[in-house]
């Protein structure tokens, strides 16, 4: 444990070391290729007034946002209806989302109990 321990203080002394060296460098280049991004004055009221702006575009964006997930449940209950004209490609499709649905959920078990199959740590 304690060479882990000292490999690790070894990979954080050279990343440090790296930053030093290079961060100050690659921090312009960035500023510098991402001017038109950048608010002037570069202060506090303009960090907070842009905070809002995009709080409150995305407030004024949910009754959109509904419609277009009103519409898609829409279809989905239009293809549930014509199931029995469905096509073996589309069936083919519907099945992979739905197990790619369920395997997303299982990682996310998976990863929420830290990793482990069964929920008990060794």
């Amino acid at each position: 444990m304690a060479s882990k321990l000292r490999q690790l203080q070894s990979k954080a002394c050279q990343a440090k070391q790296f930053l030093s060296k290079h961060g100050e460098v690659y921090y312009k280049q960035m500023i510098e290729q991402n001017k038109e991004h950048i608010q002037e004055p570069p202060t506090v009221e303009t960090c907070n007034r842009l905070a809002k702006q995009l709080f409150y575009t995305r407030l004024a964006s949910l009754p959109v946002r509904r419609e277009a997930l009103r519409k898609e449940v829409e279809q989905v209950k239009q293809a549930w209806k014509n199931r029995k004209e469905m096509q073996v490609e589309e069936v083919g499709v519907a099945a992979m989302f739905g197990l790619e649905c369920f395997a997303w959920f299982c990682a996310g078990e998976i990863v929420g109990r830290g990793f482990t199959f069964t929920g008990y740590k060794v």
